[in-house]
């Protein structure tokens, strides 16, 4: 298993900033994708983006891409998630979530990190 751990939410004014990370441990060669995934108040969750470990090809849900920019840094084991222009309705938990190697989904995910924003 792979264990993950969210930081860098916050409270921020609309068009702002913000950058979060995930940092992995555990079977870590296995990782295959890493993912940031959010569930704002009341609704179910949803990608944000993606990113390959071995080979850095990105994916963004359309309502994202252009403001956020999904980065990982191997040596690190961490994956970040730029934020910017941020918008009320980005307010949401914010989950980072690995798919190891053979695994057909998304099988470990963090505890979350709230990222709120102010309009």
């Amino acid at each position: 298993q792979v264990q993950l751990v969210e930081s860098g939410g916050g409270l921020v004014q609309a068009g702002g900033s913000l950058r979060l990370s995930c940092s992995a441990s555990g079977r870590t060669f296995s990782m295959y994708v890493m993912g940031w995934f959010r569930q704002p108040p009341g609704k179910e969750r949803e990608f944000v983006a993606a990113v390959s470990w071995s080979g850095s090809s990105t994916y963004y849900a359309d309502s994202m891409r252009g403001r956020f920019t999904i980065s990982r840094d191997k040596d690190k084991n961490t994956v970040y998630l730029q934020m910017n222009s941020l918008k009320p309705e980005d307010t949401a938990i914010y989950y980072c979530a690995v798919r190891l190697v053979n695994d057909p989904d998304f099988g470990s995910w963090g505890q979350g990190t709230q990222v709120t924003v102010s309009s």
